[in-house]
């Protein structure tokens, strides 16, 4: 073994996640290998802010909190938020019910109630607000919050039901006003909401769990005659995001949207968008598109995960193997089967972070922080992964490797960062740096194939040599 070859011009620390065993593991000592990538860091090259990278406050998640013991809760809370942590600074939460709540609930009454009369955020007092309020009092800088909204309450849709259906026309004012009581509920509560997406997935999801449909146009004459003008008229500060559903071809339809309505356009901050087109390809054309189609607005990943898999306990091999599944795989249709493969769940993330960043944009947001073994609790059965597993009945908690991927972004790339450029001489690395607010240099280098790789990082007229494990993640920290 031999430590940075060459001169040390530049200070690095190197830490490492990998297939054979290394977790988040600082590295002072590479073996020799005569073949190496170049990789050269281009920090005059800047690109976005970056907004932040974080996972999201579910009531499933708070609830398996709170059966937990105060020193596992501490120790979850602080491997998320703390400055020994992944330090999250971007989280999602959701307005009303969700899959990943215990049942469906909403904050307004069950029967018609135009002017909100009794509105009420108590649900969320025993979990998802306690739940917030200990990650904000761990995090040392701070972290922004994104809500979702799943569905109006029934009475306010043409279906009258939880799943499915649309917004009633005469109720567009009350729902922006629902929006409003929201945002100033949690502020009473000192949680300050950042942004609001309009809709979480308003394609619909063949009325599994709570839905709520939109067409573009239909979005643009919510957003500009009665969200935007409602939460200027009360004040609110909160962006809104538009879309929020998956990245594909949809995508390109509604940015067009979106951002050709210069009525509408004014009012968004930003773009949402999710994953589930497809976990393996991260769709870098309709990326670029929405991005170039707004310069300076946000386009935020606002929710990914393991989707319609259950979570395998103290299993770090599996989620290194080509075994993981999402919805797709089973019932995608057939032209879209090949998006669906079975594939690595690290390869999921770290390709799919590394690529999103590469092409504009600026949050990455995974889905729930915390789930049991059976992949929930969920209401409708729609069992997932999520980077910490629990077992409240025996007080254990499991850090599965998607922890330790996130982290490897979370940790290094800060809010505020501008994504820098760079040359990579070996198309079998993924790679993505940044210039955090700090000066400091963050690189992420990917390595999905078999062998370790030697690699020459250069920076400015200097170099250093290292390698990177076989399957494996790194960030250099410069």
């Amino acid at each position: 073994m031999s430590n940075f070859s060459g001169p040390r011009p530049f200070k690095a620390e190197i830490v490492e996640t990998s297939e054979s065993g290394n977790k988040l593991t600082p590295l002072t000592g590479f073996p020799f290998l005569e073949e190496k990538a170049e990789i050269t860091i281009l920090p005059h090259e800047k690109h976005q802010v970056i907004t932040g990278i974080g996972g999201s406050f579910t009531q499933a998640s708070a609830y398996l909190l709170n059966q937990l013991s105060h020193e596992n809760r501490n120790k979850i809370l602080e491997a998320y938020f703390g400055e020994s942590g992944a330090r999250y600074s971007l989280a999602r939460t959701h307005m009303n019910s969700c899959d990943f709540s215990l049942g469906n609930y909403s904050y307004a009454s069950t029967e018609e109630d135009a002017e909100l009369k009794h509105f009420s955020t108590e649900r969320d007092m025993d979990d998802i607000i306690p739940m917030i309020k200990d990650a904000m009092a761990i995090s040392k800088d701070g972290f922004k919050i994104i809500s979702s909204p799943w569905t109006a309450p029934p009475w306010m849709k043409d279906n009258n039901a939880w799943c499915g259906g649309r917004l009633l026309p005469q109720y567009y004012d009350t729902w922006a006003l629902f929006f409003s009581k929201y945002i100033k509920a949690y502020r009473e509560q000192g949680i300050e909401i950042w942004a609001v997406t309009v809709e979480n997935e308003p394609l619909g999801n063949n009325c599994k769990w709570e839905s709520m449909h939109f067409t573009p146009v239909e979005m643009n004459a919510f957003v500009k005659n009665h969200l935007g003008p409602r939460l200027r008229a009360d004040g609110h500060t909160t962006r809104i995001l538009g879309y929020d559903q998956n990245r594909n071809e949809e995508l390109i339809q509604w940015v067009d949207a979106m951002y050709g309505d210069e009525d509408a356009a004014r009012y968004y901050d930003g773009t949402a968008v999710h994953w589930y087109g497809s976990t393996f390809r991260y769709f870098p054309e309709a990326l670029q598109y929405a991005s170039s189609k707004a310069p300076g607005k946000h386009l935020i990943q606002t929710e990914a995960c393991i989707d319609d898999e259950i979570p395998r306990w103290r299993d770090d091999a599996w989620y290194w193997s080509a075994e993981a599944t999402d919805w797709g795989f089973n019932w995608a249709p057939a032209d879209r089967k090949h998006l669906h493969p079975k594939y690595v769940p690290v390869f999921r993330y770290a390709n799919d972070i590394i690529g999103c960043l590469n092409n504009g944009v600026d949050g990455w947001i995974d889905w729930n922080m915390i789930l049991d073994k059976q992949g929930g609790p969920n209401w409708a059965g729609n069992w997932c992964i999520a980077p910490v597993i629990v077992d409240p009945e025996r007080e254990e908690v499991y850090f599965t490797p998607l922890y330790y991927t996130m982290a490897h972004f979370s940790r290094y790339i800060r809010p505020g960062a501008y994504r820098i450029g760079f040359d990579n001489t070996d198309d079998n690395l993924k790679v993505t740096a940044v210039e955090n607010p700090d000066g400091s240099i963050a690189a992420a280098v990917f390595n999905p194939h078999k062998k370790p790789k030697g690699v020459k990082l250069k920076l400015n007229d200097k170099s250093m040599e290292f390698s990177i494990s076989a399957k494996a993640l790194q960030t250099i920290i410069i």
